[in-house]
């Protein structure tokens, strides 16, 4: 089993790593690291996602890949970067409370400055429940995003490399 995750393990911490000290200088810069942030974890998660598989492929599985086992390596590079990053970032905003209260105003401003548009869109009852929504946020639910945010565009990115990179014995 250490065969399979060893490269997964190495990439996947690292990129989670890469995402909590991101998250930390973004928010030296930014008010609301969040949103770059995540731009941040779109460039990092499929470069760790590709490393891994193809550190697998190379180094562990004498140059074969198959569609499973890029799968499973992916899985285990995604999920591990994500609850990283959940963790760091929760730790960040519970030992910081004032970054949060940045981010939270930062962003029920944006929602104030969009109340027109945002109303005319999606109606005043998509924008009051929006609005009751951040006013209650609290800090496991922006590292919660983050970590979904890594999940969701990871397990794409896991298939398209795991079918790119496949490569079975003859």
């Amino acid at each position: 089993m250490y065969k399979y995750f060893s490269t997964a393990y190495k990439f996947g911490g690292f990129a989670g790593a890469m995402s909590i000290i991101a998250f930390l200088t973004l928010s030296f810069l930014y008010p609301d690291p969040t949103n770059l942030n995540l731009v941040f974890g779109y460039v990092i998660t499929p470069i760790s996602i590709f490393l891994a598989i193809k550190f697998f492929k190379e180094y562990s599985n004498e140059g074969y890949l198959s569609f499973s086992e890029g799968m499973s390596v992916g899985f285990v590079t995604y999920m591990l970067e994500a609850f990283i990053s959940l963790g760091g970032i929760w730790l960040i905003l519970i030992i910081h409370p004032d970054l949060f209260d940045r981010v939270k105003d930062s962003k029920l401003e944006v929602l104030a400055n969009s109340k027109d548009s945002i109303i005319d869109q999606v109606g005043k009852t998509s924008f009051d429940f929006t609005l009751e929504s951040i006013t209650s946020m609290n800090a496991w639910d922006i590292a919660l995003n983050d970590a979904l945010w890594k999940i969701i565009p990871g397990l794409f990115f896991t298939i398209i490399l795991s079918i790119i990179l496949r490569k079975n014995p003859n």
